[in-house]
């Protein structure tokens, strides 16, 4: 265990500033595409180093419970093969009246007894049981925020790097803990006549975005720890899934769900495609999406119809817009010229149409004062990209989260108002000094040679701590 002394002054000396002056918890952003030569290239606003301070702080928090495996649980699936993915629908629950048992059913029993009943919106817990769900998301978040670190501060933080291929290679090549390029067994029914994945288990790999980011950025950064072969081996695995996300029926279904579930599957299959550079495959993604989905989901007001009728209504409007909005981020990389922003629904409505009714609803009006958090970084992305010349979008991140500034999506979403020059930051990478090379806008990490030995004495001794 890493004292909290000495992990402050890791950052102190990393950044250059107090790592103590702004600490925020650790979000895991529904998803998102950010440009890896973006992050890669360093040239980054001035007032966005307290959000850099925040993704290797996130970063580092990730690494103390990774890396993660499929084959970490205690339940096996159907296929009695560990390497299978495995989770449970969350809105299932059991009814157990007429299960004519004689004696008190233990867990397992009622897992193949008793018929599960959906209740929208009610998670039943014991689905964390099998945390398979839970550990592709710390992964996936892990990798994000993990190779961001590193283009960061590469040179003087290589393990970042180490430890983002790390967990690639335990959840995806390692032989002993890798997973198999399925999802047969996602959002399972439980029940005598259950024991099959569902269509809706495809969301549970939505995050396969934040994956392909992170490789990306070790591939464009050049990071030694990212080798040729893993390359190869990743590419691989991600073209067999590619395969069943394409072929299997309840990928397939998927697909064709009108809600968040098919906004969240193109997210998914489009990013992939990326992964193994076929681009016009992951152009065509986007493309079935907003030629048929997205025509549908905004109606003329800005509301979410399909969302708004859930039981959970706030969050559903924010889920999805976050799903949108990656859509729209991923078909911009793909083509650069795409008048994306600009695509109207069927009813004329754009994503700046829902994010604008998103914000005039308040979550007490359906219980939900909790989840307000989830829609500032489509705030904060429609700030960016449409504009926010009144200051409406950023007077309501300011006024729901006034350190809205430090939050890593205000790294991405530029210009956007908000922060505070670093007084220490540098000028912006010459074409020589990029991020990856420790040179940006944001942070200055000191290239004297005070630094670079206070620097390696302090990330040798956080190595040594923590081994114990």
């Amino acid at each position: 265990m890493v004292p909290t002394w000495l992990t402050l002054l890791f950052f102190q000396l990393l950044f250059g500033s107090p790592a103590w002056s702004l600490q925020l918890d650790l979000v895991s952003y529904d998803n998102d595409f950010v440009d890896p030569s973006f992050i890669v290239s360093g040239a980054f606003v001035n007032t966005t180093w307290e959000a850099q301070q925040t993704i290797a702080q996130w970063a580092t928090e990730l690494s103390t419970s990774g890396p993660w495996s499929v084959t970490n649980k205690t339940v096996s699936p159907p296929s009695g093969d560990l390497h299978d993915y495995l989770s449970w629908a969350p809105y299932l629950w059991p009814n157990c009246k007429d299960a004519k048992n004689t004696t008190e059913l233990s867990p397992q029993q009622i897992w193949v007894t008793c018929p599960y009943v959906t209740r929208d919106g009610e998670f039943n817990p014991d689905r964390l049981l099998v945390n398979n769900v839970v550990a592709f998301q710390n992964l996936s978040d892990a990798v994000f925020y993990g190779a961001m670190a590193w283009a960061l501060n590469s040179q003087s933080s290589p393990i970042f790097s180490r430890n983002v291929v790390s967990y690639i290679k335990a959840w995806f090549l390692d032989p002993a803990t890798k997973m198999n390029p399925n999802l047969n067994y996602a959002q399972m029914h439980r029940g005598p006549d259950g024991q099959v994945g569902t269509h809706t288990g495809i969301l549970d790999l939505k995050c396969f975005v934040k994956i392909t980011i992170g490789i990306m950025i070790l591939r464009q950064g050049k990071s030694p720890d990212w080798t040729t072969d893993l390359d190869d081996q990743m590419n691989a695995w991600a073209n067999e899934y590619i395969t069943w996300l394409e072929t299997s029926a309840i990928a397939v279904e998927e697909g064709l769900a009108d809600n968040n579930h098919g906004t969240f599957y193109y997210n998914q299959l489009a990013a992939l495609k990326i992964l193994v550079n076929d681009i016009p495959g992951a152009k065509n993604v986007t493309d079935t999406y907003f030629s048929k989905q997205y025509l549908s989901q905004i109606s003329a007001s800005g509301e979410q119809p399909l969302e708004a009728a859930r039981t959970r209504p706030y969050h559903y409007r924010a889920y999805n817009l976050a799903a949108m909005i990656t859509n729209a981020r991923l078909a911009q990389f793909i083509d650069p010229t795409s008048n994306i922003w600009n695509k109207t629904t069927k009813a004329g409505a754009t994503i700046q149409s829902a994010v604008d009714f998103a914000m005039k609803i308040s979550p007490n009006k359906s219980d939900e004062a909790d989840e307000t958090r989830e829609l500032y970084p489509s705030v904060a992305a429609v700030a960016a990209i449409y504009g926010d010349p009144k200051g409406k979008y950023t007077a309501f991140l300011a006024h729901g989260d006034p350190q809205y500034f430090g939050e890593a999506y205000f790294l991405w979403n530029q210009p956007l108002a908000g922060g505070t020059a670093n007084a220490t930051a540098s000028s912006p990478p010459s074409p020589t000094g990029s991020g990856q090379n420790g040179k940006n806008a944001g942070i200055s990490l000191g290239e004297t040679a005070w630094h670079d030995v206070a620097f390696a004495t302090c990330f040798a001794v956080l190595s040594f701590v923590s081994l114990f």
